[in-house]
């Protein structure tokens, strides 16, 4: 006798049955939890800002903005101005970004567009990753004892020769901007490398496979295709790579030299808003402490504007490479 095919057709199985009242509930469940873990994230973020606020508020008051385009930090006159700390952020990140930038997008296309084995790959990933478990202070001891002896011979035969160039318009005579910024290079390529490699992995193996078949080289594929359609992953790379130098501490602290000047040489010494507030802190008076947190307060919003201009750039080269509304 045979069998019937349609015997059980009418018996919805728990996969092809509509959802039960179980599953309501627990889907219900689910977006309460989550709505209330991004409401929660939102007004820690605010419980954050309104108190660091507060805190500055009187050197807010005080200084207004002089205390931006000030060049003097002298707690014995109470005279608080952050500009060479704020162009020693973006400078320092500038350069780290060049830097971390286009080492960790060219270890992207090596580890993702065929160069090596795949399990080969996989094994260089890894060891990138395992960069961003260095701790920072590491990182700033390395840089004293390896990076700075390694830098001063390059950096004074630069100015040597080139010194009437205005990056190398100092000699080097121990933290500076060029050993700050290569090792916060180095801090941020594995997190534009992880990102980068994500996004090319994003891209089906059918664009590469249509771009070889237009006759296409290997390196005409990948600058002429594949980072164009991963562009939107990168920049994303790019822009939290960025964010990251913006807010590093330690290592900048120990390396950078904490001098409160702005020049453009690479070797003269600097530094950043981040080091600022961690090595004065400790023995900060409360009129210090409010002109700390008003330096804290700029960090943010320039923190801030860097995110929502990246996220800008970001929506438009999706909207023009990758056609996405």
């Amino acid at each position: 006798m045979a069998l019937n095919p349609f015997e059980h057709a009418d018996s919805a199985s728990s996969v092809s049955g509509p959802p039960s009242g179980s599953d309501y509930l627990a889907d219900s469940v689910f977006r309460i939890i989550a709505l209330s873990c991004a409401a929660l994230i939102i007004l820690l973020i605010l419980f954050i800002l309104w108190e660091i606020g507060g805190l500055a508020l009187p050197a807010m008051a005080q200084h207004g903005l002089s205390f931006v385009s000030g060049t003097t930090w002298n707690v014995g006159t109470q005279e608080f101005g952050v500009l060479p700390e704020i162009w020693g952020t973006l400078y320092s990140s500038f350069l780290a970004l060049i830097l971390g930038g286009t080492f960790g997008v060219a270890i992207a296309i090596f580890l993702t567009q065929d160069f090596i084995h795949a399990r080969l790959a996989a094994v260089f990933r890894t060891i990138v990753e395992l960069l961003a478990a260095i701790p920072s202070v590491v990182y700033g001891l390395w840089g004293i004892y390896v990076v700075i002896p390694m830098l001063r011979p390059v950096a004074e035969w630069l100015h040597s020769e080139l010194g009437f160039i205005p990056i190398f318009g100092t000699e080097l005579s121990g933290p500076g901007m060029a050993p700050a910024a290569l090792v916060l290079a180095i801090m941020i390529l594995p997190t534009v490398a992880a990102i980068t490699v994500d996004a090319f992995r994003r891209i089906p193996y059918k664009v590469k496979e249509a771009a070889y078949g237009m006759g296409t080289t290997r390196w005409e594929a990948i600058l002429k295709v594949m980072l164009p359609t991963a562009s939107s992953g990168i920049l994303a790379a790019l822009v939290l790579g960025f964010g990251r130098a913006l807010g590093e501490t330690m290592a900048l602290a120990m390396l950078i030299g904490n001098s409160n000047q702005i020049n453009l040489s690479l070797f003269a010494p600097a530094n950043t808003l981040a080091s600022l507030l961690a090595s004065s802190f400790p023995e900060a008076g409360q009129i210090e402490v409010q002109a700390l947190m008003y330096a804290a307060v700029v960090l943010l919003l320039i923190t801030l504007v860097v995110n929502v201009v990246g996220l800008g750039i970001q929506q438009y080269t999706v909207r023009k490479f990758e056609g996405k509304a």
